[in-house]
């Protein structure tokens, strides 16, 4: 019975539908923005507190200020969801263009 059902959530996981697309994490406290991509919206902000409540983040500025302010001055938002694109090629071309125009307008740090 529960090999039966490890195996039906198994395949319920391989075929959910992924969302790629840009998000924003903003220190409430410091007013700094930073602006990221990835191809699964669904695991990175996990993802993201999980390294900065370790000190292991690799983007320095980032884990400064989480580190100095606390993380509960942060949040967290999706700004823009890609969906529908297979091609992986396709995929990233486009989320580095929307990157580079979301860390333009927002005048954030990318990520």
């Amino acid at each position: 019975m529960q090999r039966e059902t490890r195996k039906a959530v198994t395949a319920a996981y391989k075929e959910r539908t992924v969302t790629s697309g840009i998000y924003v994490v903003r220190c409430v406290t410091s007013d700094q923005i930073w602006v990221g991509s990835t191809p699964d919206l669904s695991k990175i902000q996990n993802q993201l507190w999980f390294t900065l409540r370790l000190g292991s983040h690799p983007h320095r500025s980032l884990q400064d200020a989480w580190t100095a302010h606390e993380g509960d001055t942060f949040s967290f938002e999706v700004i823009e969801e890609l969906k529908g694109e297979d091609n992986a090629y396709i995929r990233s071309a486009t989320l580095k263009e929307l990157l580079a125009k979301w860390t333009a307008e927002l005048k954030a740090v990318r990520l």
